[in-house]
Protein backbone atom coordinates (compact mmCIF):
# COMPACT_ATOMS: atom_id res chain seq x y z
CA UNK A 1 0.00 0.00 0.00
CA UNK A 2 0.80 3.41 -1.27
CA UNK A 3 1.13 6.08 1.66
CA UNK A 4 -1.65 8.77 1.76
CA UNK A 5 1.16 11.62 0.11
CA UNK A 6 2.14 9.32 -2.54
CA UNK A 7 -1.38 8.38 -3.49
CA UNK A 8 -2.14 12.31 -3.81
CA UNK A 9 0.99 12.61 -5.97
CA UNK A 10 -0.50 9.74 -7.97
CA UNK A 11 -4.08 11.22 -8.08
CA UNK A 12 -2.47 14.84 -9.37
CA UNK A 13 -0.66 13.08 -12.15
CA UNK A 14 -3.31 10.58 -13.23
CA UNK A 15 -3.96 11.23 -16.83
CA UNK A 16 -7.89 10.55 -16.16
CA UNK A 17 -8.12 13.87 -13.89
CA UNK A 18 -6.47 15.96 -16.47
CA UNK A 19 -9.42 14.81 -19.17
CA UNK A 20 -11.98 15.10 -16.26
CA UNK A 21 -10.68 18.82 -15.25
CA UNK A 22 -10.21 19.22 -19.74
CA UNK A 23 -13.93 18.00 -19.92
CA UNK A 24 -15.01 20.83 -17.32
CA UNK A 25 -12.94 23.46 -19.11
CA UNK A 26 -14.48 22.75 -22.38
CA UNK A 27 -18.02 22.62 -20.68
CA UNK A 28 -17.32 26.51 -20.27
CA UNK A 29 -16.36 27.25 -23.92
CA UNK A 30 -18.79 27.12 -25.61
CA UNK A 31 -19.39 30.76 -25.31
CA UNK A 32 -20.07 31.63 -28.84
CA UNK A 33 -23.62 29.28 -28.47
CA UNK A 34 -24.56 31.95 -26.29
CA UNK A 35 -24.31 34.62 -29.27
CA UNK A 36 -28.38 34.05 -29.42
CA UNK A 37 -28.97 34.96 -25.78
CA UNK A 38 -26.95 38.02 -25.40
CA UNK A 39 -27.33 39.80 -28.79
CA UNK A 40 -31.26 40.59 -27.71
CA UNK A 41 -29.60 42.49 -24.59
CA UNK A 42 -26.99 44.30 -26.59
CA UNK A 43 -29.27 45.24 -29.54
CA UNK A 44 -32.11 46.46 -27.12
CA UNK A 45 -29.32 48.56 -25.34
CA UNK A 46 -27.50 50.08 -27.74
CA UNK A 47 -30.55 50.50 -30.58
CA UNK A 48 -28.73 48.30 -33.32
CA UNK A 49 -30.77 47.12 -36.55
CA UNK A 50 -30.72 43.85 -37.63
CA UNK A 51 -27.63 44.65 -39.98
CA UNK A 52 -25.34 45.92 -37.19
CA UNK A 53 -26.30 42.67 -34.87
CA UNK A 54 -25.10 40.36 -37.87
CA UNK A 55 -21.85 42.13 -38.07
CA UNK A 56 -21.12 41.47 -34.76
CA UNK A 57 -21.93 37.70 -35.56
CA UNK A 58 -19.55 37.81 -38.07
CA UNK A 59 -17.31 39.08 -35.62
CA UNK A 60 -18.18 36.35 -33.00
CA UNK A 61 -17.60 33.33 -35.82
CA UNK A 62 -14.44 34.83 -36.42
CA UNK A 63 -13.56 34.68 -33.05
CA UNK A 64 -14.48 31.42 -32.86
CA UNK A 65 -12.38 29.94 -35.43
CA UNK A 66 -9.00 31.99 -35.59
CA UNK A 67 -6.74 30.12 -33.43
CA UNK A 68 -3.34 30.87 -35.12
CA UNK A 69 -2.06 32.51 -32.15
CA UNK A 70 -3.32 30.03 -29.48
CA UNK A 71 -1.73 27.44 -31.66
CA UNK A 72 1.88 29.07 -31.67
CA UNK A 73 1.83 29.73 -27.79
CA UNK A 74 1.41 26.49 -27.53
CA UNK A 75 4.76 25.71 -28.96
CA UNK A 76 6.53 27.74 -26.29
CA UNK A 77 4.38 28.23 -23.34
CA UNK A 78 3.08 25.83 -20.84
CA UNK A 79 -0.75 24.90 -21.42
CA UNK A 80 -1.58 26.51 -18.16
CA UNK A 81 -0.21 29.62 -19.75
CA UNK A 82 -2.16 29.48 -22.85
CA UNK A 83 -5.02 28.76 -20.55
CA UNK A 84 -4.71 32.27 -18.42
CA UNK A 85 -4.67 34.01 -21.81
CA UNK A 86 -7.77 32.74 -23.03
CA UNK A 87 -9.16 33.36 -19.88
CA UNK A 88 -8.18 36.97 -19.94
CA UNK A 89 -9.53 37.60 -23.43
CA UNK A 90 -12.94 36.07 -22.18
CA UNK A 91 -12.83 38.43 -18.72
CA UNK A 92 -11.67 41.65 -21.05
CA UNK A 93 -13.36 41.14 -24.19
CA UNK A 94 -16.87 40.25 -22.58
CA UNK A 95 -16.69 42.13 -19.19
CA UNK A 96 -15.93 45.44 -21.43
CA UNK A 97 -19.38 44.53 -23.59
CA UNK A 98 -21.11 44.18 -20.11
CA UNK A 99 -19.87 47.81 -18.86
CA UNK A 100 -21.26 49.38 -22.22
CA UNK A 101 -24.12 47.62 -22.37
CA UNK A 102 -25.18 48.87 -18.58
CA UNK A 103 -23.50 52.44 -19.14
CA UNK A 104 -20.49 51.64 -16.89
CA UNK A 105 -18.27 53.04 -19.68
CA UNK A 106 -19.11 55.44 -22.72
CA UNK A 107 -20.98 54.06 -25.23
CA UNK A 108 -18.28 52.59 -28.26
CA UNK A 109 -18.75 52.69 -32.17
CA UNK A 110 -19.57 49.47 -33.47
CA UNK A 111 -16.25 48.66 -34.78
CA UNK A 112 -14.88 48.65 -31.59
CA UNK A 113 -18.04 46.13 -30.36
CA UNK A 114 -16.85 43.96 -32.93
CA UNK A 115 -13.00 43.84 -32.09
CA UNK A 116 -14.45 43.48 -28.56
CA UNK A 117 -16.53 40.42 -29.27
CA UNK A 118 -13.94 38.88 -31.49
CA UNK A 119 -11.50 38.82 -28.36
CA UNK A 120 -13.81 37.24 -26.08
CA UNK A 121 -14.91 35.08 -28.39
CA UNK A 122 -11.45 34.21 -29.45
CA UNK A 123 -10.36 32.95 -25.66
CA UNK A 124 -12.46 29.91 -26.82
CA UNK A 125 -9.89 28.63 -29.02
CA UNK A 126 -6.89 28.96 -26.65
CA UNK A 127 -9.05 26.82 -23.97
CA UNK A 128 -10.01 24.13 -26.92
CA UNK A 129 -6.56 24.07 -28.13
CA UNK A 130 -4.84 24.05 -24.77
CA UNK A 131 -7.22 21.05 -23.39
CA UNK A 132 -7.22 19.20 -26.96
CA UNK A 133 -3.29 19.40 -26.88
CA UNK A 134 -3.16 18.04 -23.58
CA UNK A 135 -5.44 15.27 -23.49
CA UNK A 136 -4.48 13.75 -27.06
CA UNK A 137 -0.78 13.48 -25.89
CA UNK A 138 -1.76 12.13 -22.73
CA UNK A 139 -4.14 9.49 -24.67
CA UNK A 140 -2.35 8.92 -28.12
CA UNK A 141 -4.25 5.50 -28.76
CA UNK A 142 -7.68 6.78 -27.79
CA UNK A 143 -7.94 9.84 -29.96
CA UNK A 144 -11.07 9.18 -31.30
CA UNK A 145 -13.04 9.26 -27.91
CA UNK A 146 -10.83 11.76 -26.16
CA UNK A 147 -11.49 14.18 -29.16
CA UNK A 148 -15.16 13.35 -29.55
CA UNK A 149 -15.80 13.98 -25.80
CA UNK A 150 -14.20 17.19 -25.54
CA UNK A 151 -15.38 19.14 -28.76
CA UNK A 152 -18.41 17.55 -27.42
CA UNK A 153 -18.67 19.05 -24.12
CA UNK A 154 -17.46 22.53 -26.16
CA UNK A 155 -21.00 21.62 -28.18
CA UNK A 156 -23.02 21.35 -24.96
CA UNK A 157 -21.72 24.89 -23.21
CA UNK A 158 -24.22 27.13 -24.38
CA UNK A 159 -26.88 24.72 -22.88
CA UNK A 160 -25.42 24.25 -19.44
CA UNK A 161 -24.14 28.13 -19.32
CA UNK A 162 -28.25 28.77 -19.72
CA UNK A 163 -29.42 26.30 -17.41
CA UNK A 164 -27.00 27.83 -14.44
CA UNK A 165 -27.92 31.14 -15.92
CA UNK A 166 -31.69 30.55 -15.42
CA UNK A 167 -31.12 29.69 -11.72
CA UNK A 168 -29.36 32.81 -10.50
CA UNK A 169 -31.61 34.78 -12.85
CA UNK A 170 -31.85 38.28 -12.22
CA UNK A 171 -34.01 41.00 -13.19
CA UNK A 172 -31.08 42.59 -15.01
CA UNK A 173 -31.13 40.87 -18.38
CA UNK A 174 -27.32 41.75 -19.08
CA UNK A 175 -26.51 39.70 -16.30
CA UNK A 176 -26.06 37.09 -18.98
CA UNK A 177 -22.92 39.20 -20.27
CA UNK A 178 -21.53 39.34 -17.06
CA UNK A 179 -21.91 36.17 -16.17
CA UNK A 180 -20.15 34.54 -19.55
CA UNK A 181 -17.33 37.13 -18.48
CA UNK A 182 -16.95 36.27 -15.18
CA UNK A 183 -18.21 32.20 -15.14
CA UNK A 184 -15.49 30.75 -17.38
CA UNK A 185 -12.69 32.40 -16.19
CA UNK A 186 -12.87 31.45 -12.91
CA UNK A 187 -13.47 27.80 -13.71
CA UNK A 188 -10.07 28.10 -16.22
CA UNK A 189 -8.10 29.83 -13.50
CA UNK A 190 -8.97 27.17 -10.74
CA UNK A 191 -7.91 24.25 -12.92
CA UNK A 192 -5.46 25.36 -15.57
CA UNK A 193 -2.65 24.16 -13.47
CA UNK A 194 -4.01 20.65 -13.70
CA UNK A 195 -4.11 20.71 -17.73
CA UNK A 196 -0.62 18.95 -18.92
CA UNK A 197 1.11 16.33 -20.74
CA UNK A 198 1.49 13.54 -17.73
CA UNK A 199 3.04 10.93 -19.45
CA UNK A 200 -0.48 9.47 -20.33
CA UNK A 201 1.18 6.45 -22.77
CA UNK A 202 2.62 5.12 -19.43
CA UNK A 203 -0.33 4.87 -17.53
CA UNK A 204 -2.48 2.36 -19.62
CA UNK A 205 -4.71 -0.03 -17.82
CA UNK A 206 -6.84 -3.00 -18.13
CA UNK A 207 -10.04 -1.02 -17.31
CA UNK A 208 -9.76 2.06 -19.47
CA UNK A 209 -12.25 0.55 -21.94
CA UNK A 210 -14.78 0.52 -18.94
CA UNK A 211 -13.67 3.99 -18.01
CA UNK A 212 -14.28 5.22 -21.55
CA UNK A 213 -17.69 3.68 -21.27
CA UNK A 214 -18.56 5.14 -18.10
CA UNK A 215 -17.56 8.41 -19.63
CA UNK A 216 -20.16 7.96 -22.78
CA UNK A 217 -22.79 7.03 -20.08
CA UNK A 218 -22.31 9.97 -18.27
CA UNK A 219 -22.44 11.78 -21.31
CA UNK A 220 -25.53 10.27 -22.73
CA UNK A 221 -27.57 10.72 -19.69
CA UNK A 222 -26.46 14.61 -19.36
CA UNK A 223 -27.67 15.20 -23.20
CA UNK A 224 -31.14 13.14 -22.20
CA UNK A 225 -31.20 15.46 -19.24
CA UNK A 226 -30.71 18.56 -20.24
CA UNK A 227 -33.35 17.93 -23.66
CA UNK A 228 -35.73 17.11 -20.66
CA UNK A 229 -35.07 20.30 -18.54
CA UNK A 230 -35.39 22.34 -21.65
CA UNK A 231 -38.66 20.61 -22.54
CA UNK A 232 -39.93 21.07 -18.82
CA UNK A 233 -39.05 24.86 -18.36
CA UNK A 234 -40.42 25.40 -21.80
CA UNK A 235 -43.96 24.14 -21.21
CA UNK A 236 -44.24 24.26 -17.45
CA UNK A 237 -44.02 27.99 -15.06
CA UNK A 238 -41.71 26.55 -12.49
CA UNK A 239 -40.30 27.91 -9.20
CA UNK A 240 -37.17 29.34 -8.87
CA UNK A 241 -36.77 26.01 -6.02
CA UNK A 242 -37.33 23.73 -8.59
CA UNK A 243 -34.97 25.30 -11.00
CA UNK A 244 -32.16 25.05 -8.73
CA UNK A 245 -32.62 21.72 -7.83
CA UNK A 246 -32.18 20.95 -11.39
CA UNK A 247 -29.35 23.01 -11.52
CA UNK A 248 -27.81 21.01 -8.61
CA UNK A 249 -28.75 17.75 -10.79
CA UNK A 250 -26.71 19.42 -13.61
CA UNK A 251 -23.64 19.73 -11.63
CA UNK A 252 -23.82 16.23 -10.13
CA UNK A 253 -23.52 15.15 -13.52
CA UNK A 254 -20.70 16.76 -14.03
CA UNK A 255 -18.85 15.80 -11.15
CA UNK A 256 -19.57 12.20 -11.57
CA UNK A 257 -16.50 11.32 -13.71
CA UNK A 258 -13.61 12.56 -11.25
CA UNK A 259 -14.68 9.10 -9.35
CA UNK A 260 -12.64 7.59 -12.04
CA UNK A 261 -8.98 9.51 -10.90
CA UNK A 262 -10.19 8.93 -7.80
CA UNK A 263 -10.46 5.32 -8.00
CA UNK A 264 -7.81 4.60 -9.67
CA UNK A 265 -4.88 6.91 -7.55
CA UNK A 266 -6.92 5.15 -4.21
CA UNK A 267 -8.32 1.88 -4.53
CA UNK A 268 -6.78 0.34 -7.65
CA UNK A 269 -3.29 -1.46 -7.36
CA UNK A 270 -3.29 -2.75 -11.10
CA UNK A 271 -0.33 -1.60 -12.42
CA UNK A 272 0.59 0.37 -16.11
CA UNK A 273 0.81 -2.21 -18.57
CA UNK A 274 1.74 -0.51 -21.95
CA UNK A 275 5.41 -0.39 -20.71
CA UNK A 276 5.52 -3.85 -20.28
CA UNK A 277 4.40 -4.41 -23.80
CA UNK A 278 6.81 -1.95 -25.74
CA UNK A 279 10.59 -2.81 -26.85
CA UNK A 280 13.45 -1.87 -24.87
CA UNK A 281 14.77 1.66 -27.09
CA UNK A 282 18.06 1.36 -27.39
CA UNK A 283 19.27 4.47 -26.12
CA UNK A 284 22.60 4.99 -27.04
CA UNK A 285 21.76 4.79 -30.88
CA UNK A 286 18.70 6.73 -31.08
CA UNK A 287 20.63 9.73 -29.12
CA UNK A 288 22.99 9.52 -31.68
CA UNK A 289 21.10 9.06 -34.54
CA UNK A 290 18.33 11.33 -33.65
CA UNK A 291 15.76 9.16 -35.29
CA UNK A 292 13.66 6.43 -33.99
CA UNK A 293 14.79 3.04 -36.04
CA UNK A 294 11.00 1.82 -36.20
CA UNK A 295 9.76 5.10 -37.88
CA UNK A 296 13.22 5.11 -40.09
CA UNK A 297 12.67 1.79 -40.99
CA UNK A 298 8.80 2.13 -42.25
CA UNK A 299 9.61 5.24 -44.33
CA UNK A 300 12.20 3.09 -45.67
CA UNK A 301 9.49 0.30 -45.68
CA UNK A 302 7.27 2.36 -48.07
CA UNK A 303 10.45 3.32 -50.47
CA UNK A 304 11.06 -0.53 -50.83
CA UNK A 305 8.01 -2.24 -50.67
CA UNK A 306 6.38 -3.71 -53.74
CA UNK A 307 3.19 -2.38 -55.25
CA UNK A 308 1.51 -5.58 -56.13
CA UNK A 309 1.96 -5.96 -51.81
CA UNK A 310 -0.98 -3.51 -52.18
CA UNK A 311 -3.13 -5.55 -54.25
CA UNK A 312 -2.42 -8.56 -51.38
CA UNK A 313 -5.46 -9.86 -49.17
CA UNK A 314 -5.10 -8.00 -45.53
CA UNK A 315 -3.36 -11.17 -44.12
CA UNK A 316 -1.05 -11.78 -47.08
CA UNK A 317 -0.27 -8.27 -46.87
CA UNK A 318 0.22 -8.06 -43.43
CA UNK A 319 2.66 -11.20 -43.88
CA UNK A 320 4.51 -10.20 -46.40
CA UNK A 321 5.27 -6.49 -45.11
CA UNK A 322 6.21 -8.00 -41.60
CA UNK A 323 9.11 -9.99 -43.92
CA UNK A 324 10.29 -7.29 -45.78
CA UNK A 325 10.61 -5.03 -42.27
CA UNK A 326 12.66 -7.55 -40.70
CA UNK A 327 14.94 -8.08 -43.72
CA UNK A 328 15.42 -4.32 -43.39
CA UNK A 329 16.08 -4.33 -39.52
CA UNK A 330 18.59 -6.98 -40.03
CA UNK A 331 20.53 -5.02 -42.77
CA UNK A 332 20.08 -2.00 -41.11
CA UNK A 333 22.15 -3.54 -37.71
CA UNK A 334 24.55 -5.45 -40.00
CA UNK A 335 25.53 -2.06 -41.92
CA UNK A 336 24.70 -3.68 -45.25
CA UNK A 337 22.37 -1.19 -46.64
CA UNK A 338 22.18 2.57 -45.61
CA UNK A 339 18.27 3.85 -44.72
CA UNK A 340 18.00 7.01 -46.76
CA UNK A 341 16.31 9.90 -45.06
CA UNK A 342 14.31 12.01 -47.18
CA UNK A 343 13.93 16.06 -46.08
CA UNK A 344 10.40 15.90 -45.31
CA UNK A 345 8.27 13.34 -43.12
CA UNK A 346 6.22 11.05 -44.25
CA UNK A 347 2.28 10.98 -43.74
CA UNK A 348 2.06 9.63 -39.67
CA UNK A 349 5.00 11.56 -38.58
CA UNK A 350 5.17 14.84 -37.16
CA UNK A 351 4.75 17.73 -40.24
CA UNK A 352 5.07 21.47 -39.64
CA UNK A 353 2.17 23.65 -40.96
CA UNK A 354 4.28 24.58 -43.76
CA UNK A 355 5.16 21.23 -44.56
CA UNK A 356 1.44 19.91 -44.31
CA UNK A 357 0.13 22.80 -46.86
CA UNK A 358 2.33 21.26 -49.09
CA UNK A 359 0.39 17.92 -48.81
CA UNK A 360 -2.75 16.99 -51.00
CA UNK A 361 -4.16 14.72 -47.82
CA UNK A 362 -4.10 18.12 -45.78
CA UNK A 363 -5.79 19.70 -48.17
CA UNK A 364 -8.31 17.01 -48.82
CA UNK A 365 -9.47 16.71 -45.19
CA UNK A 366 -9.96 20.81 -45.30
CA UNK A 367 -11.69 21.03 -48.32
CA UNK A 368 -13.86 18.37 -47.18
CA UNK A 369 -14.83 19.92 -43.73
CA UNK A 370 -15.35 23.08 -45.62
CA UNK A 371 -18.15 21.71 -47.33
CA UNK A 372 -19.40 19.05 -45.07
CA UNK A 373 -19.49 21.53 -41.82
CA UNK A 374 -20.04 24.65 -43.83
CA UNK A 375 -23.54 23.27 -45.04
CA UNK A 376 -24.46 22.36 -41.25
CA UNK A 377 -23.35 25.60 -40.18
CA UNK A 378 -25.39 27.41 -43.11
CA UNK A 379 -28.77 25.18 -41.59
CA UNK A 380 -27.47 25.94 -37.80
CA UNK A 381 -27.05 29.59 -38.58
CA UNK A 382 -30.25 30.24 -40.34
CA UNK A 383 -32.31 27.59 -38.22
CA UNK A 384 -34.67 30.37 -37.24
CA UNK A 385 -35.97 31.77 -40.37
CA UNK A 386 -36.09 28.17 -41.64
CA UNK A 387 -38.36 27.07 -39.31
CA UNK A 388 -40.76 30.09 -39.58
CA UNK A 389 -40.72 29.79 -43.14
CA UNK A 390 -42.54 26.43 -42.61
CA UNK A 391 -44.88 27.60 -39.90
CA UNK A 392 -42.92 26.87 -36.72
CA UNK A 393 -43.64 29.64 -33.66
CA UNK A 394 -41.33 28.07 -31.02
CA UNK A 395 -37.60 28.39 -33.05
CA UNK A 396 -35.61 27.93 -30.09
CA UNK A 397 -37.06 24.68 -29.92
CA UNK A 398 -35.27 23.43 -32.61
CA UNK A 399 -31.75 25.70 -31.48
CA UNK A 400 -31.52 23.39 -28.03
CA UNK A 401 -32.31 20.34 -30.41
CA UNK A 402 -29.65 20.60 -32.73
CA UNK A 403 -27.45 21.81 -30.02
CA UNK A 404 -27.97 18.34 -28.69
CA UNK A 405 -27.82 16.56 -31.82
CA UNK A 406 -24.28 18.21 -32.17
CA UNK A 407 -23.46 17.20 -29.10
CA UNK A 408 -24.19 13.89 -29.51
CA UNK A 409 -22.31 13.94 -32.71
CA UNK A 410 -19.62 14.98 -31.28
CA UNK A 411 -19.88 12.27 -29.20
CA UNK A 412 -20.62 9.44 -31.51
CA UNK A 413 -17.93 10.24 -34.31
CA UNK A 414 -15.41 9.69 -31.88
CA UNK A 415 -17.19 6.39 -30.57
CA UNK A 416 -17.71 4.77 -34.10
CA UNK A 417 -14.01 6.41 -36.00
CA UNK A 418 -12.51 4.86 -33.01
CA UNK A 419 -14.34 1.17 -33.98
CA UNK A 420 -13.05 1.43 -37.17
CA UNK A 421 -9.64 2.08 -37.07
CA UNK A 422 -9.16 0.05 -33.79
CA UNK A 423 -11.19 -2.98 -34.59
CA UNK A 424 -10.34 -2.88 -38.69
CA UNK A 425 -7.23 -0.63 -38.70
CA UNK A 426 -9.44 1.02 -41.52
CA UNK A 427 -9.06 5.07 -42.40
CA UNK A 428 -10.85 7.19 -39.59
CA UNK A 429 -11.81 9.52 -43.03
CA UNK A 430 -14.71 6.88 -44.18
CA UNK A 431 -16.47 7.59 -40.61
CA UNK A 432 -16.82 11.37 -41.92
CA UNK A 433 -17.73 9.91 -45.54
CA UNK A 434 -20.71 8.65 -43.27
CA UNK A 435 -21.22 11.74 -41.45
CA UNK A 436 -21.76 13.60 -44.64
CA UNK A 437 -23.52 11.36 -46.40
CA UNK A 438 -25.91 11.68 -43.66
CA UNK A 439 -25.75 15.61 -43.73
CA UNK A 440 -27.00 14.64 -47.42
CA UNK A 441 -29.95 13.02 -46.76
CA UNK A 442 -31.00 15.76 -43.87
CA UNK A 443 -30.66 18.51 -46.62
CA UNK A 444 -33.00 16.52 -48.87
CA UNK A 445 -35.41 16.58 -46.47
CA UNK A 446 -35.75 19.97 -45.69
CA UNK A 447 -35.72 20.17 -49.41
CA UNK A 448 -38.26 18.41 -49.23
CA UNK A 449 -40.06 19.89 -47.13
CA UNK A 450 -42.06 17.03 -45.86
CA UNK A 451 -44.62 16.53 -42.19
CA UNK A 452 -42.04 16.59 -39.11
CA UNK A 453 -39.13 18.08 -41.33
CA UNK A 454 -37.57 20.41 -38.55
CA UNK A 455 -37.44 17.31 -36.26
CA UNK A 456 -35.70 15.06 -38.32
CA UNK A 457 -33.54 17.74 -40.73
CA UNK A 458 -32.14 19.15 -36.79
CA UNK A 459 -31.96 15.52 -35.96
CA UNK A 460 -29.92 14.66 -39.23
CA UNK A 461 -27.72 17.45 -39.93
CA UNK A 462 -27.13 18.13 -36.00
CA UNK A 463 -25.22 14.35 -36.02
CA UNK A 464 -23.73 14.64 -39.36
CA UNK A 465 -22.12 18.16 -38.19
CA UNK A 466 -20.77 17.79 -34.82
CA UNK A 467 -19.12 14.17 -36.18
CA UNK A 468 -16.95 16.16 -38.25
CA UNK A 469 -15.27 18.20 -35.33
CA UNK A 470 -14.43 14.27 -33.68
CA UNK A 471 -13.35 12.73 -36.62
CA UNK A 472 -11.39 15.61 -38.26
CA UNK A 473 -8.70 16.96 -35.31
CA UNK A 474 -8.39 13.03 -34.37
CA UNK A 475 -7.30 12.31 -37.61
CA UNK A 476 -5.02 15.35 -38.48
CA UNK A 477 -3.12 13.75 -35.52
CA UNK A 478 -2.22 10.51 -36.85
CA UNK A 479 -1.19 12.06 -40.13
CA UNK A 480 0.93 14.93 -39.37
CA UNK A 481 1.93 13.87 -35.97
CA UNK A 482 1.21 15.69 -32.49
CA UNK A 483 3.97 17.99 -32.56
CA UNK A 484 2.57 20.75 -34.58
CA UNK A 485 -1.05 19.31 -33.61
CA UNK A 486 -2.32 22.94 -32.24
CA UNK A 487 -1.15 24.99 -35.33
CA UNK A 488 -2.51 22.22 -38.12
CA UNK A 489 -5.98 22.26 -36.14
CA UNK A 490 -6.32 25.78 -35.77
CA UNK A 491 -5.59 26.24 -39.75
CA UNK A 492 -8.32 23.49 -40.05
CA UNK A 493 -11.24 25.14 -38.12
CA UNK A 494 -10.70 27.88 -40.52
CA UNK A 495 -13.02 25.85 -43.08
CA UNK A 496 -16.03 26.64 -40.81
CA UNK A 497 -16.31 30.41 -41.11
CA UNK A 498 -15.37 30.05 -44.84
CA UNK A 499 -18.10 27.87 -45.36
CA UNK A 500 -20.36 29.79 -43.38
CA UNK A 501 -19.47 32.69 -45.29
CA UNK A 502 -20.04 31.18 -48.72
CA UNK A 503 -22.61 28.84 -48.25
CA UNK A 504 -25.00 31.06 -45.48
CA UNK A 505 -23.60 34.35 -47.04
CA UNK A 506 -23.90 33.93 -50.21
CA UNK A 507 -25.89 31.28 -51.45
CA UNK A 508 -28.67 31.29 -48.83
CA UNK A 509 -29.22 34.50 -47.66
CA UNK A 510 -29.23 35.36 -51.38
CA UNK A 511 -31.69 32.81 -52.25
CA UNK A 512 -33.83 33.79 -49.41
CA UNK A 513 -34.20 37.48 -50.50
CA UNK A 514 -34.94 36.70 -54.09
CA UNK A 515 -37.85 34.42 -53.16
CA UNK A 516 -39.35 37.15 -50.43
CA UNK A 517 -38.56 40.01 -52.71
CA UNK A 518 -40.46 37.93 -55.50
CA UNK A 519 -43.39 37.39 -52.94
CA UNK A 520 -43.82 40.23 -51.67
CA UNK A 521 -44.43 41.30 -55.61
CA UNK A 522 -47.15 39.16 -55.71
CA UNK A 523 -48.74 40.50 -52.86
CA UNK A 524 -49.17 43.79 -54.30
CA UNK A 525 -49.63 42.63 -57.86
CA UNK A 526 -53.34 43.96 -58.11
CA UNK A 527 -51.61 47.16 -57.72
CA UNK A 528 -48.26 47.53 -59.55
CA UNK A 529 -46.77 50.78 -58.39
CA UNK A 530 -48.19 49.73 -54.71
CA UNK A 531 -45.08 47.67 -54.04
CA UNK A 532 -42.36 50.34 -55.07
CA UNK A 533 -44.25 53.10 -53.11
CA UNK A 534 -44.55 51.25 -50.03
CA UNK A 535 -40.48 50.27 -50.16
CA UNK A 536 -39.96 53.83 -50.86
CA UNK A 537 -42.17 54.99 -48.07
CA UNK A 538 -40.21 52.48 -45.67
CA UNK A 539 -36.32 53.90 -46.85
CA UNK A 540 -37.66 57.43 -46.70
CA UNK A 541 -38.95 57.00 -42.92
CA UNK A 542 -35.77 54.60 -42.12
CA UNK A 543 -38.16 51.71 -40.78
CA UNK A 544 -36.77 48.43 -40.95
CA UNK A 545 -39.20 46.29 -42.57
CA UNK A 546 -37.36 43.01 -42.86
CA UNK A 547 -38.85 41.00 -46.06
CA UNK A 548 -39.92 37.46 -45.00
CA UNK A 549 -40.34 34.19 -47.22
CA UNK A 550 -42.99 31.66 -46.69
CA UNK A 551 -43.03 28.08 -47.30
CA UNK A 552 -41.03 25.30 -48.54
CA UNK A 553 -39.67 27.44 -51.65
CA UNK A 554 -37.68 29.63 -49.14
CA UNK A 555 -34.82 26.99 -48.44
CA UNK A 556 -36.02 24.34 -51.34
CA UNK A 557 -32.91 25.33 -54.00
CA UNK A 558 -30.57 26.10 -51.08
CA UNK A 559 -30.63 22.70 -49.52
CA UNK A 560 -30.80 20.73 -52.44
CA UNK A 561 -27.34 23.34 -53.31
CA UNK A 562 -26.29 21.93 -49.97
CA UNK A 563 -26.80 18.26 -50.05
CA UNK A 564 -25.02 18.49 -53.66
CA UNK A 565 -22.26 19.58 -51.88
CA UNK A 566 -22.60 17.21 -49.06
CA UNK A 567 -22.30 14.23 -51.76
CA UNK A 568 -19.30 15.83 -53.02
CA UNK A 569 -17.34 15.97 -49.48
CA UNK A 570 -18.28 12.10 -49.55
CA UNK A 571 -16.48 11.96 -52.71
CA UNK A 572 -13.19 13.81 -51.40
CA UNK A 573 -13.20 11.87 -47.77
CA UNK A 574 -13.39 8.31 -49.67
CA UNK A 575 -10.56 9.98 -51.78
CA UNK A 576 -8.57 10.68 -48.94
CA UNK A 577 -9.54 6.72 -47.12
CA UNK A 578 -7.63 5.40 -50.27
CA UNK A 579 -4.71 7.27 -50.07
CA UNK A 580 -4.17 6.79 -46.37
CA UNK A 581 -5.00 2.90 -46.06
CA UNK A 582 -1.31 1.77 -45.67
CA UNK A 583 -0.72 4.62 -43.11
CA UNK A 584 -3.74 3.31 -40.87
CA UNK A 585 -2.69 -0.25 -41.36
CA UNK A 586 0.42 0.36 -40.17
CA UNK A 587 -0.77 2.56 -37.45
CA UNK A 588 -3.63 0.08 -35.81
CA UNK A 589 -3.43 -3.41 -37.95
CA UNK A 590 -0.73 -5.00 -35.36
CA UNK A 591 -3.29 -4.23 -32.81
CA UNK A 592 -5.07 -7.09 -33.60
CA UNK A 593 -2.83 -9.03 -33.87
Amino acid sequence: MLPLRDRIKVFINNRWLVFVAAMWIQSCAGIGYLFGSISPVIKASLGYNQKQLARLGVAKDLGDSVGFLAGSLCEVLPLWGVLLIGALQNFVGYGWVWLIVTNGVPTMPLWVMCILIFVGTNGETYLNTAALVSCVQNFPKNRGPVVGILKGFAGLGGAILTQIYAMIKVPDEAAIIFMVAVGPTMVVITLMLLIRPVGGHRQCRPSDDLNFTFIYSVCLLLAAYLMGVMIVEDTVDLNHTVITLFTILLFVLLLLPIVIPILLSFSSEQRPIEESLLPVPQKEESSKSGHDVNEVIFSELEDEKPMEVDLLPASERQKRIAQLQSKLFQAAAKGAVRVKRRKGPHRGEDFTLMQALIKADFWLIFLSLLLGSGSGLTVIDNLGQMSQSLGYENTHVFVSMISIWNFLGRIGGGYFSEIIVRDYAYPRPVAMAVAQGIMAVGHFFFAMGWPGVMYVGTLLIGLGYGAHWAIVPATASELFGLKKFAALYNFLTLANPAGSLLFSGLIASSIYDYEAEKQAQMHYQPHQNSYSLHRMLDVALGVENTLKCKGTICFFFTSLIMSGLCIIAVVLSLILVRRTKIVYTHLYGKSRT
